[in-house]
């Protein structure tokens, strides 16, 4: 035999993490059933935006080519699948899904306690190009007795019990916090499962790079366009920030947690009320973004204070290193004079 390397034979998984805080928490397991029931959702969802099985479509393998409308986009299938997942896990009783308009009301005969709202695929628009997208969600206890309907959805981000995103970039990632700081899987596809590879992850306290769709430019309110001259001209000889946007949150957000500094996307002349959506974007990016020591604003209010009113409703968000966030805030008061 020759000697393979290095196996290790006592891996973390996500599985085996969550278990193990469940356990100090003294947990009834039924979190850690959801969140495994998402994480089957998410390699399903990683292996179909990898294109695996794509011979099939082709016609390579032997079957007849399959015309584009009976191929599920991804989108569509990547709903299916966390709905599919987390109904037959028994654990959730609403859902509340970027795709579909209205919550959806689990069946009596499947209902747990949690609440849950989702992006599955979030940047879809960048699919055909190749960018990296990804799923969000944030999960929450449902509040009362009564029969599950969509206001049991529209709790303050506070509230959350577990957020995360799963990003499929180079690799695929699953970051994760149920609200004991914010911890890193990578997907192993040799076994299958999800690596714990950063444990309690804590952004920098200030960055050196901006994010932000400067193609709004004209319709910029002042506070954004002040604060972007001071981070491409700085006043003090500092070194000018750079800029990065992907156009997709996650791609953006994520590189903000690793790498510090600050994601904007404000609200703006023609968006007043900004454009992201507060259940499914804003607030569990803004949970991570916390529990990493980070900061999500929307000038005005921190993010998860927001008292929903509907499920999709759209919040202008800024969010990322304290420091960063701080001083936007700063200027953004001063204009809100």
């Amino acid at each position: 035999m020759s000697d393979r390397g290095a196996f290790d034979t006592n891996v973390v998984t996500v599985t085996r993490f969550v278990l193990e805080e469940g356990r100090k928490a003294k947990g009834t397991g039924e979190l850690t059933t959801l969140l495994n029931s998402l994480c089957t959702a998410i390699k399903a969802i990683s292996s179909a935006v990898r294109k695996a099985g794509i011979a099939n479509l082709y016609g390579i393998a032997g079957s007849t080519n399959v015309t584009g409308d009976q191929v599920k986009k991804l989108d569509v299938l990547s709903n299916d699948l966390v709905i599919n997942m987390i109904k037959s896990s028994f654990t959730s009783c609403v859902l509340v899904s970027e795709e579909d308009e209205k919550a959806i009301i689990v069946e009596p005969e499947k209902r747990g306690k949690y609440v849950v709202c989702f992006d599955p695929l979030d940047g879809s628009s960048n699919i055909d190009c190749l960018a990296s997208i990804g799923t969000i969600f944030a999960v929450y206890k449902k509040t009362n007795d009564s029969e599950p309907a969509e206001e049991d959805a529209l709790q303050p981000g506070r509230n959350i019990v577990a957020a995360g995103y799963a990003l499929y970039g180079s690799a695929t990632m699953l970051v994760l916090s149920a609200g004991q700081g914010v911890n890193c899987f990578m997907l192993d596809p040799a076994i299958g499962e999800f690596i714990l590879v950063d444990r309690d992850v804590k952004i920098k306290k200030k960055g050196k790079i901006y994010s932000l769709n400067e193609g709004y430019a004209q319709h910029f309110y002042p506070d954004v366009t002040e604060y972007l001259q001071k981070k491409k001209f700085p006043e003090d000889g500092s070194s000018p920030y750079g800029g990065r946007y992907v156009g997709s949150m996650v791609a953006d957000v994520h590189r903000t947690l690793v790498y510090g500094g600050i994601f904007l996307y404000p609200a703006n002349v023609k968006s007043p009320k900004g454009k992201l959506r507060l259940l499914y974007e804003c607030n569990p990016m803004a949970f991570i973004m916390e529990q990493a020591g980070g900061m999500a604003t929307t000038g005005a209010m921190n993010v998860l204070d927001i008292q929903p009113e509907t499920i999709h409703q759209r919040v202008p968000v800024v969010l990322g290193s304290p420091d960063d966030v701080k001083e936007y805030i700063s200027i953004y008061k001063k204009h809100a004079k």
